[in-house]
Order: C-alpha cells, then sequence, then structure tokens
C-alpha cells in the first residue's frame, strides 16, 4: 500500500492537534507529515492521495499559509491525484461562510484535475451558507471544535472508515 501524504500547518493548533488524530487514526507508518507552510512542489506530487487541512479565516478566506503554495497548484495537472479534505470552521461565529477554506481548496484541486473524495453530510450542523458544499454535500469533514467539540472523534472516526471504503487509505 502507498503512503498517504497529509499536508496541514504545524502553527495553527487545532488544524494541527486534528490532523494527529487523523494520523493516529489511519495509522503513523501509513502517513507522511509536511508542514503546509513549507511544502514544495516535489513534495506534493510524489502523492497519489494527499490529504489536506485547512482552517477558514476571517470572511471565508483559507489560510495566509497557503497563499505561497496556491499559485504553485494552479500551475500543475493533478489528474492522476486524489485528494480528503478536513476542515475547520465556526457555523455560529461565521453561520455565513462555515469551513469555506475546505470548499476553496476542493474547487482549486478539482479544477486541476482532480479528485475528491470523503464527502460527508451536512446534517447534524447548524450554518447559513458554505462554500464546502458541492452537490449537496460537504467536500469533506467538516469540523467546528468551538461549538461541536464532542462530535470530533466520531466524526474523524466515521469520515477514515470512509476513505478505507473508498479506497483511499
Amino acid at each position: 500500500m502507498k503512503k498517504v501524504a497529509l499536508f496541514y500547518s504545524f502553527n495553527s493548533n487545532k488544524t494541527a492537534r486534528l490532523g494527529e488524530k487523523i494520523v493516529n487514526t489511519i495509522g503513523k507508518d501509513l502517513v507522511d507529515i509536511f508542514d503546509a507552510e513549507q511544502v514544495t512542489v516535489e513534495q506534493f506530487m510524489k502523492y497519489e492521495h494527499i490529504i489536506v487541512g485547512v482552517s477558514t479565516w476571517f470572511d471565508g478566506e483559507l489560510p495566509i499559509y497557503w497563499d505561497e503554495f496556491v499559485p504553485a497548484i494552479k500551475g500543475i495537472d493533478l489528474k492522476d491525484k486524489q485528494f480528503a479534505i478536513y476542515g475547520l470552521g465556526d457555523q455560529k461565529g461565521y453561520p455565513e461562510n462555515f469551513n469555506d477554506g475546505v470548499g476553496i481548496f476542493a474547487n482549486l484541486v478539482i479544477e486541476r484535475g482532480a479528485k475528491v473524495v470523503g464527502f460527508t453530510d451536512v446534517q447534524g450542523y447548524d450554518f447559513e451558507k458554505s462554500a464546502a458544499i458541492i452537490d449537496g454535500r460537504f467536500a469533506g469533514l467538516c469540523l467546528d471544535q468551538e461549538n461541536q467539540s464532542k462530535l470530533t472523534d466520531g466524526r474523524i472516526n466515521t469520515w477514515i472508515e470512509q476513505l478505507k471504503k473508498e479506497g483511499f487509505i
């Protein structure tokens, strides 16, 4: 089995903690971890299956640590890549753009030919709008540590099982 790459900011505490939970759930021997703030195109292109951790900043933006790398993604063909995306948002504090980072990143890689896997149900959340919704489902695992942290472990476990069934892991 080929390893999966996981990219998240080592300096974004909640995203990093959840990335570590994901790694522990999958199995440390199956995942190579990279700091999104230091990512290179070579690291990114080495893997067929990539997990990306993104939070949503301000009024529905990707975190600034992706600013350097997003232009590089726009210039490469990702047709042989599969992405699973997890993200953090605050559905009560920012109900009009809950977990938009997931949708922004999903659309970015889809436009480059990648396949996004690990779509999840929007049921159980309370928000107004989200760019993370594609065809009625979240384009990844959307977590809310501010308001639903007690649901996080179960959501991660369910998502990892789904990724296994989809042949991603």
